[in-house]
This record gives C-alpha cells, structure tokens and sequence, in this order.
C-alpha cells in the first residue's frame, strides 16, 4: 500500500469506488464543513476538500481535510498550483501528512481572473504534472525536490485530474499518460453528460493501457434546473452537454428529480465501461442530496476495511 487510506484500499480490492466532492466555506465557521461532511459519511469512500474553488477565498482545504477526517471520513486534499510556491507545497503536504491526510489531488487551479480577487498574483512556480511527480518523490524516494533527503517521507495517495471533452480531443490523453507518468494513482475526470464522447476518450485510454496502471473515477454532476444545466452547456469551458439533457430538464415537472434520474442514469451507464474504477460525485453546494444519488445507483452499502487490511 503506497498511503494506506481508505480509498486506496476500496479500489485495490476492486470494489466500485466512490467520492464526493466538499467546497469549504467562506469563513472560519466549521459547521458549515462538519454538516456537509455528515451528510457523506457511509455514502463514500473519501471526500474531496476543494481548494479555494473557482479562485474564491474559502477555508483552506488542509484545515476542513482535518476537520473531516476528524468526522472519520478519509479526506482528499485538494492543491493546486495557482497560490503556492514549491516551498508552501512541500510543507503543507508534510503538514497535512501530519494531520493523517493521506490522498492529495493535484491541481493547476482555476486562473485568478475568475475570481474574488482577479487582481491577486499567480504563482504557478511548477505545474500540475510536476506537483505529482513532486509527491511521489517525496513519498518514494524520500527526497524534496531539490534532492535533500528527509526523515520521514509521507505517505500520499496520489491523484489528478483530467477532462475528457476539451479540445483538441486527441491530446486528452496524451496529457493523462504524462500525468500517469508523473506518477498519478488514481484519475478523477471532468463531470460526464456525454457518454458516448466519455466512452471514445476511454478507447484511447485503453489503447494506450492507462486504465490498467491507474484507476479512472468519472465525474458526475446532479443538476437542479434547466439553467443550470444550459450553463453547463454553454457556459462552461471544456463541457460537453447534450441537447436532448437540455429538453428533458426543460421538459421536467420537477427539475429537481430529473436532474437526479440523469445522474443516477449516467453512473449506471458508466459502471459498464472498462476501466471506471468508480465515481467522483460533485454535487456543487448540494451535498446533502449524495446519499439519495448513492442509494438510487445502487452503490451501498459502501465496502468497510480494517485499519490494518492489505
């Protein structure tokens, strides 16, 4: 075991794995992170903490992470590359380690410009293919990045990011198999309306033998309206959306249930794709609606381990 965390061991026993995305507050009011974190526990396998989202000051994801795994969730620090130097990431990712965080996903971040503060400075000191191979070298070779050896070396289970529908389409994969190289455990995708173009993307991934060297959860998004999803369609870069999810949620009585089915449908839909590992729900502010999502797609109970399994 590279980390020993909880998701780590769901997806090396071959269990369908599950996590849920938690955007932490804007402000210091824990609540806010101990009642979504409620809402996921015994729904999945490790919660996603974003970090400062949309380039929105929030919480920092290492402290709602603590506060989470306090709840006995197993947490996945989310970083990206947009506020730190190498300096701040090594030492949060000790620091963290310290804290018992053992998954880290990691980012470029969402540019500066769409934020709260559009004026701030970037950092982007490495970018996100070096932030991974920056952990494992950490966790396996016990090294910093300038090459100094450390004492004890902490043990991540590390993730990245993909999307499967920006373009140009053919070089979405060769951007995963860097990041496979780089190091990368396991893969958490772009939100899925669009399976067939999902399932093209996976043919080249199984072309290229990525599945098997590292796990894929495909992302879901419940939508609550039909300006939510035409948003998505329209408004959002490097999201595909078709027109018939469009007419449905427009169609719909209850916008709020459709947008459950489709997800619930999607995830179905997913489940029989080679190499989907799992699923990496995001909710976006409506995390109390995951247990009704996991329970409809059949999905519990969720699988429970031993500390000291594998």
């Amino acid at each position: 075991m590279r980390s020993g965390s909880n998701l780590e061991k769901v997806l090396a026993h071959g269990d369908f794995a599950v996590t849920g995305e938690l955007g932490p507050p804007q402000s210091n009011d824990r609540e806010v992170v101990v009642k979504k974190a409620k809402a996921y526990k015994g729904y999945v396998d490790a919660v996603n903490i974003t970090d400062n989202q949309t380039a929105i000051v929030r919480m920092s994801s290492i402290a709602a992470c603590a506060i989470a795994a306090g709840l006995g969730l197993d947490p996945v620090m989310q970083m990206t590359c947009r506020d730190r130097n190498r300096i701040a990431m090594q030492s949060d990712i000790l620091g963290a380690s310290a804290l018992g965080i053992k998954n880290i996903l990691c980012l470029t971040g969402d540019h500066q410009s769409f934020g709260n503060h559009p004026t701030s400075k970037n950092v982007y000191d490495i970018d996100s293919i070096q932030l991974i191979g920056m952990v494992k070298g950490m966790r396996d070779d016990k090294r910093f990045l300038n090459g100094e050896e450390m004492k004890s070396e902490p043990r991540m289970f590390i993730g990245a990011a993909a999307n499967p529908f920006a373009d140009p389409f053919e070089y979405r994969v060769v951007r995963l198999a860097k990041k496979v190289a780089a190091g990368a455990d396991f893969i958490q995708t772009q939100a899925v309306f669009d399976v067939p173009r999902f399932r093209r993307w996976m043919e080249m991934v199984w072309d290229h033998g990525l599945h098997e060297r590292v796990y894929i959860l495909a992302g879901v998004i419940p939508v609550k309206s039909a300006g939510a999803m035409r948003y998505m369609k329209n408004d959002v870069p490097g999201m595909s959306v078709p027109d018939e999810l469009v007419r449905r949620m427009e169609q719909a009585s209850d916008p709020k249930e459709e947008g459950i089915r489709i997800c619930v449908e999607t995830i179905l839909q997913l489940r029989e794709i080679e190499g989907v590992s799992g699923i990496h729900l995001m909710p976006i502010m409506w995390e109390s609606i995951a247990p009704v999502i996991v329970e409809r797609a059949g999905l519990l109970p969720r699988p429970v381990y031993d500390q000291d399994d594998m």
